[in-house]
């Protein structure tokens, strides 16, 4: 059975006039769920005891305004930060993957070398490598530039962020069918070009929201390099707080943040919503 589309389409069928009224009230829900939320706790989050302190402290728009711009110029270097070392972490994690895809005997040297590796930098938390990358090596007494917290802030981040993309690499490798490797071998093709031109497109397609999500991580742990140094937008945040005796500066620098890493999630979402409906 179907119903008219008042001329604006073709005919509904009854399940799919279903499912739209059901969305229709679904959204409605949401919606109102959500405005409930939200008059609770406008209405609520004042009446608490120290309110007028906390907002004072926290969400004092002069200082805001005083310090937003300074915030916005710090935050370019972190852009900086991340954009010399996201390309290093895509290489450097694809290497790894493809040591860890190893299956000669005699490159195994190879493939163990990429699960130490990966074992070792996805067990460490990742200030604990920047402090001891940004710490230790410059200690060494090397020269300038050698000696730069930025060099060596973002080898930090490389060595960490590399074995989580390798590991999304080689998953997105494995779930490449046995059988595409069989049907490139009887064509004649090595292992080396079977990797180049049949799995690597396909596994480095199927693992790009996984990696848009870490990407997104390390755009705001860039802000942990501030701890070696660099004056990035945490530290530029911590030396309002002290000129100005105000947290307002961070949450400025949260609110930075989260207009970078809120569409960028968004953009994430939308590709593996993409990916899951191309496999369906």
């Amino acid at each position: 059975m179907t119903f008219r589309n008042e001329g604006r389409g073709p005919a509904l069928t009854r399940r799919q006039a279903y499912e739209a009224r059901l969305r229709r009230r679904s959204n409605t829900i949401a919606a109102l769920s959500t405005l409930a939320v939200v008059v609770a706790i406008v209405l609520l989050v004042p009446l608490a005891p120290r309110w007028e302190a906390v907002k004072k402290s926290f969400f004092n728009w002069d200082v805001f305004a005083r310090t937003f711009p300074g915030l916005l110029e710090a935050f370019l270097l972190d852009v900086a930060i991340f954009a010399w070392s996201a390309p290093l972490i895509f290489g450097l994690g694809l290497v790894i993957a493809l040591m860890r895809d190893v299956r000669s005997p005699a490159l195994y040297p190879l493939r163990l070398f990429g699960i130490v590796y990966t074992d070792v930098f996805r067990g460490v938390p990742v200030i604990l490598v920047i402090y001891l990358v940004g710490f230790g090596i410059p200690g060494l007494g090397l020269p300038r530039p050698w000696n730069s917290p930025y060099i060596w802030g973002t080898v930090a981040l490389v060595l960490t962020y590399a074995a989580y993309v390798a590991e999304v690499f080689r998953t997105g490798i494995e779930s490449i069918h046995q059988s595409q490797r069989a049907a490139a071998s009887s064509l004649g093709l090595s292992e080396g070009d079977t990797m180049r031109y049949v799995i690597l497109p396909q596994a480095i397609r199927r693992v790009v929201p996984a990696n848009m999500n870490l990407f997104i991580a390390l755009q705001k742990d860039v802000a942990l390099l501030s701890f070696i140094g660099p004056v990035e937008i945490f530290r530029q945040a911590g030396v309002y707080k002290s000129l100005l005796a105000n947290f307002t500066p961070y949450v400025g620098a949260a609110l930075i943040f989260l207009a970078i890493t809120i569409p960028a999630t968004r953009y994430a979402d939308y590709l593996l919503a993409r990916q899951m409906k191309a496999r369906n």
